[in-house]
């Protein structure tokens, strides 16, 4: 059985940054795709940013691109989310997954139901 455990939310304010970690307890956890999406109450889970097996490919949301940056350790099997110049509108449970299928072209990275392992989420917090 796959794990996926996010870390790393808080409270900040507008303006501020955090750093998102995503730890999974895969053995082949290179090979696989991973990426980040958010669900604020009220709202479907969104796609926020994802990174290729390789780390040689990310794809970022329009609403967070050039603010947030997805980055991934595979020595460590882990995966970061860097949130710079926050929002009150980022506010959301922000969840870590991994891709269904590894060492797979980039074509739906940004598609929920590419996703089968998820994590419990860690809630992020923006006050204005």
């Amino acid at each position: 059985q796959v794990q996926v455990v996010e870390s790393g939310g808080g409270l900040v304010q507008a303006g501020g940054s955090l750093r998102l970690s995503c730890a999974v307890s895969r053995r082949t956890f290179s090979s696989y795709d991973m990426g980040w999406f958010r669900q604020a109450p009220g709202k479907e889970r969104e796609f926020v940013a994802a990174i290729a097996w390789s780390g040689g490919f990310t794809l970022y949301a329009d609403s967070v691109k050039g603010r947030f940056t997805i980055s991934r350790d595979n020595a460590k099997n882990t995966v970061y989310l860097q949130l710079n110049s926050l929002k009150p509108e980022d506010t959301a449970v922000y969840y870590c997954a991994t891709r269904r299928r590894p060492l797979t072209t980039t074509q739906g990275m940004g598609v929920l139901d590419e996703y089968n392992y998820w994590g419990q989420g860690t809630q992020v917090t923006v006050s204005s």
